[in-house]
């Protein structure tokens, strides 16, 4: 077997919002990626290849031109640093819970008779314990923001008009179940297929929300009503139809939990724009690393001591 090597750049050595960019560009990759052994992890704060060392020739060129990245070499560093992935310790937000499941996702690609697919498993397994061992868990909720944002926009008992949740992905659904909506005369979820999502939604019958299209919203000025973006599924198109419709609508503020804001520069100067890059969701970012921090040093301890204790453990070697 050819020594295995993987090359990574995350939002430590690049600028955040550069990443997500460039992530978003080589996502589309994955599968053709995976049929020659390589497996991606693409992120909105990490970009990362790892497989046997010929397939990965010339791919730092064509993937981090203009970006600094790093190189780690052998089985044992990869599983490190992916199960110190897993584990949140190299997230933006430090003990996230999205990342592992990320991590498995894109696993899936990848032929699993691959060494490199076992190692990333077993790496994703203890990333998980260690995080579980050492209450490793953010602190940091998308449903508390939410809220917070909601009660400093709407003071002195002012009643709130809609909700407009934009996605019902994950992150979507969750905040729909968190009861973030319940100040609201009512909640709306936007998507641009709403019959698609009645079906995928059946289950959860506890959810009463309206579903409608872009286009049917923005008609009328809704100066007390809040839309938080929460997709990454936004292609130009959509992005143009939701940046018309937004700026028809105009509400009390707009949250975007998008790793790419959506809407333009020019829009924003006439909107109340929060995004996961501006000072008032950084300050959240901040509280919650800085409780996090001092558990690093037990992360990473645990998940050296599970490597010693199996086959594949020899020095982190990371340049």
């Amino acid at each position: 077997m050819n020594e295995l090597l993987g090359l990574y750049s995350d939002h430590q050595m690049t600028a955040p919002i550069a990443v997500a960019q460039r992530s978003a560009q080589v996502k589309p990759l994955a599968t053709d990626l995976a049929r020659s052994g390589v497996l991606l992890v693409a992120t909105c704060a990490r970009i990362e290849l790892y497989g046997e060392e010929p397939a990965l020739r010339n791919i730092d060129s064509k993937i981090f031109s203009d970006f600094a990245y790093g190189r780690i070499e052998g089985a044992a560093a990869i599983t490190q640093r992916l199960a110190e992935i897993a584990s949140g310790a190299h997230s933006q937000i430090l003990g996230e819970s999205y990342i592992s499941d990320q991590l498995k996702k894109a696993i899936e690609s990848v032929d699993p008779n691959l060494p490199i697919f076992q190692i990333a498993r077993s790496a994703i397994a203890m990333g998980r314990a260690a995080r579980e061992r050492q209450r490793f868990v953010a602190a940091f909720n998308y449903d508390q923001i939410v809220r917070d944002i909601i009660d400093d926009r709407f003071r002195h008992e002012e009643p709130p008009d809609r909700l407009y949740i934009i996605g019902a992905g994950m992150l979507g659904r969750g905040l729909i179940r968190s009861g973030v909506g319940a100040r609201f005369r009512s909640t709306v979820v936007v998507t641009r297929n709403p019959k698609n999502l009645r079906k995928r939604l059946r289950r959860w019958i506890d959810m009463e929300v309206s579903l409608m299209r872009p286009g049917e919203i923005g008609y009328a000025r809704e100066p007390r009503s809040i839309v938080v973006i929460a997709t990454a599924d936004v292609n130009d198109e959509y992005k143009a139809t939701l940046q018309d419709t937004l700026l028809r609508l105009e509400p009390r503020v707009i949250l975007d939990l998008s790793s790419i804001p959506v809407l333009s520069d020019a829009a924003t100067r006439e909107l109340n724009y929060v995004t996961m890059y501006g000072k008032e969701f950084l300050r959240y970012i901040e509280q919650n690393n800085m409780q996090l921090a001092p558990k690093l040093p037990l992360v990473f301890s645990d998940i050296k001591e599970a490597l010693r204790k199996s086959k594949v453990y020899s020095p982190y070697k990371a340049t």
